[in-house]
């Protein structure tokens, strides 16, 4: 069992301190003895511990900065939902292809905002702005917001304020098995709980870090007894040998583990695995042992936004993905949704 989060090291800005969490999590940190430094701005934080790059990488991953979000402005984040909402940046697992290795770059740290009354009241603006239309707010575009919300309850006050809420609906994903101060959250079925699964072999090899796929199967039929409507994302789907029974036996295991009920209500996301050179440069470096395959000529580019392309499998490949996808929900779940295969 992957361990709760625990930062080896926590920086403070001074901002922090106006808000009440900053207050609270100052000295929550201070009695468990972690050494807290104090910093202008994330932008500032430097020399961190380590002897070179593979070791400040690693120190980095386990480093928390508390701090304020100063932009309330909210991105896009088709095509989950309409508006990504800023809690927390950045991730305590060590997933070798993840996009946040290449969108952080060198500062591969933890954020956590304290001024979430200021976040969630930006949200309720952008829901006047588009009502009687509903709202969705993906809380998991930067970060996986459910291996912190232990420490700070972020994520845990943001689904009770969409609970209150009359066109607003938030929606996370995570790899971590950590949900039980979740379960008893007022979510009133405004929040979708969608876990990141994948076949064992990837989880097992690509996936240092975080829970394993039993942990999180467990996890997913706790948040289904707690009426949360449940969601899965199946990402990166990942062509290895074998991989067609690999996914196989994770359908039959979200099968026979998740209560009938939790079912009725079920939606899948299906991404397949992709990168970029830029992203394929800093894997190499962080994970130099990686199994992950990663070969341009394997695959076909796709042109991307901001004139950066990404390389996906071909289109046979993606053709046999979503054939074998498509068989597997209709065989295990034949009444969930499928959202999107991209």
């Amino acid at each position: 069992m992957v361990k709760l989060f625990i930062p080896q090291l926590v920086y403070i800005e001074p901002r922090a301190l106006e808000y009440p969490l900053g207050h609270e999590l100052k000295k929550k940190f201070t009695n468990m003895g972690i050494e807290i430094r104090q910093t202008t701005s994330h932008n500032q934080v430097r020399n961190l511990p380590g002897d070179n790059h593979f070791q400040q990488y690693r120190i980095a991953k386990s480093t928390l900065v508390v701090g304020v979000r100063k932009t309330l402005k909210f991105d896009t984040s088709k095509p989950s939902a309409e508006y990504a909402i800023p809690l927390a940046t950045g991730c305590m697992g060590h997933c070798h292809y993840c996009y946040l290795q290449t969108t952080m770059g060198s500062k591969p740290y933890i954020r956590t905002y304290v001024n979430t009354e200021e976040i969630l009241e930006a949200a309720h603006n952008y829901m006047a702005e588009r009502a009687p239309d509903i709202t969705r707010f993906e809380a998991s575009c930067t970060s996986d917001i459910v291996g912190i919300d232990h420490l700070t309850h972020s994520l845990k006050r943001a689904i009770e304020f969409f609970g209150e809420s009359k066109y607003g609906k938030l929606r996370f994903v995570t790899k971590f098995a950590h949900v039980d101060h979740l379960l008893d959250a007022k979510h009133n079925g405004k929040t979708r709980f969608r876990f990141s699964m994948n076949a064992d072999y990837v989880i097992k090899h690509l996936e240092p870090g975080t829970s394993r796929l039993a942990e999180r199967v467990e996890a997913a039929a706790k948040v289904a007894k707690a009426g949360y409507p449940l969601g899965f994302i199946i990402a990166p789907i990942y062509l290895y040998d074998d991989w067609q029974q690999g996914y196989l036996e994770l359908f039959q295991t979200l099968k026979e583990t998740l209560p009938t009920y939790a079912t009725k209500d079920l939606t899948f996301e299906l991404i397949q695995h992709r990168f970029t050179k830029p992203a394929k440069r800093v894997i190499e470096k962080n994970y130099p042992m990686t199994k992950l395959e990663m070969e341009e000529e394997k695959r076909q580019y796709k042109w991307g936004r901001y004139g950066i392309g990404k390389y996906v499998y071909k289109k046979e490949e993606q053709e046999d993905i979503q054939t074998t996808f498509g068989r597997y929900i209709e065989q295990y779940f034949p009444e969930a949704k499928l959202e999107y295969f991209t």
